[in-house]
């Protein structure tokens, strides 16, 4: 539904913008209490091109762009990764992907519902980028160009997909609201625990969630005993980082949303704070983390044809994941010792009784 006319929001968030002229549209959306694409649509003809929702066909016509930046946030955590969009596979299934050294995708279709090219101002001109929503106008996934990307090709791919209703509003629809977790007394933890420990590939970690009904959070309270799931004080999210920064031990930076899992391959180096943000700010890879919404982190374990493979795993108040790390790793090759070494450090020191 339309909450409003699209002509009292946009006046609503120019007021804002008067007063707070580098105001973040998804911040500005919250406090007008809409979501950020029924923000955003407010803009077409201004600055915002709406898409035809061919997410596909756009996606295979981003190869062409060369060197971007990739976006994938959630409530408190934003992934940015610069590279090029390379080996797709779209076309087949639910999940769509890319896997190159530098974007690495996991799409999940079911919830891509819009699709806008946007311009805006940017503190070295002009910034171009295309933007993808969920039917309750919550941002999927962003694709931003940088000074290599082919300007030229961006143009035609708008010109190509752009729709012909270029109605200032969006249409968004409520969110699903989240299934209740199940009484731990109604899960057959005995089966969760055997499957857990018989896992071959921690992919199908979470075909055992939907087997047995349980959320993630709910899984891991009910781990096998050991060491497969073990609770961390939250700030063991900025010390494993830190580590890892400190001995340029390579990682795995996962960051989702129900659209969209993004993926950084690495080292990372530069770190920094700011209020309410602990950050990694390296040239290709940036991760911002509002470290006050970490409620839960567990150092988790799970078997595989390789071994076990160890995750740091942070979620918020509401049991929803915010990021998970692990040693950089693939198939068929055994986990870092390294990083078992710093994970383990970290579980030792920060461990809740």
């Amino acid at each position: 539904m339309i909450t409003e006319t699209s002509t009292d929001l946009k006046q609503r968030w120019d007021a804002l913008l008067a007063n707070d002229p580098k105001l973040r549209i998804r911040n500005a959306a919250a406090q007008l209490g809409v979501r950020e694409g029924e923000l955003l649509a407010t803009r077409i003809d201004d600055g915002a091109t709406r898409l035809r929702p061919e997410f596909k066909a756009i996606l295979s016509a981003v190869t062409s762009l060369g060197r971007v930046m990739a976006l994938t946030r959630n409530s408190d955590v934003v992934h940015e990764r610069k590279g090029i969009y390379q080996n797709p596979s779209l076309e087949h299934g639910p999940v769509g992907l890319f896997v190159g050294a530098d974007i690495d995708l996991r799409i999940f279709w079911h919830a891509w519902a819009h699709a806008f090219a946007v311009v805006e101002s940017g503190r070295d001109g002009a910034r171009h980028s295309l933007q993808f929503f969920s039917a309750d106008g919550e941002a999927v996934h962003k694709i931003y160009l940088v000074p290599e990307s082919d300007a030229s090709e961006y143009h035609d791919l708008v010109s190509h997909f752009r729709a012909d209703d270029q109605t200032p509003a969006m249409m968004v629809q409520p969110a699903a609201p989240a299934r209740p977790e199940l009484p731990d007394t109604h899960i057959d933890a005995v089966a969760l625990r055997d499957g857990w420990l018989n896992l071959k590939d921690t992919h199908d970690f979470h075909l055992l969630l939907r087997q047995h009904g349980v959320s993630r959070t709910q899984a891991l309270r009910l781990a096998p005993e050991g060491d497969h799931a073990v609770p961390v004080k939250p700030e063991a999210l900025r010390g494993v980082i830190t580590a890892v920064a400190a001995e340029q031990c390579p990682i795995m930076v996962f960051v989702g949303n129900p659209g969209m899992l993004q993926i950084h391959t690495g080292t990372v180096s530069k770190l920094m704070d700011i209020p309410e943000w602990f950050n990694v700010v390296d040239p290709d890879f940036n991760l911002h983390v509002r470290e006050a919404a970490i409620a839960q982190a567990w150092v988790v374990r799970k078997p595989s044809a390789d071994g076990m493979i160890t995750a740091l795993e942070c979620y918020d108040a509401k049991g929803e994941q915010l990021v998970q790390l692990f040693g950089k790793r693939k198939p068929g090759i055994p986990e870092l010792e390294h990083w078992r070494a710093i994970i383990g450090k970290a579980e030792a020191e920060l461990r809740l009784a």
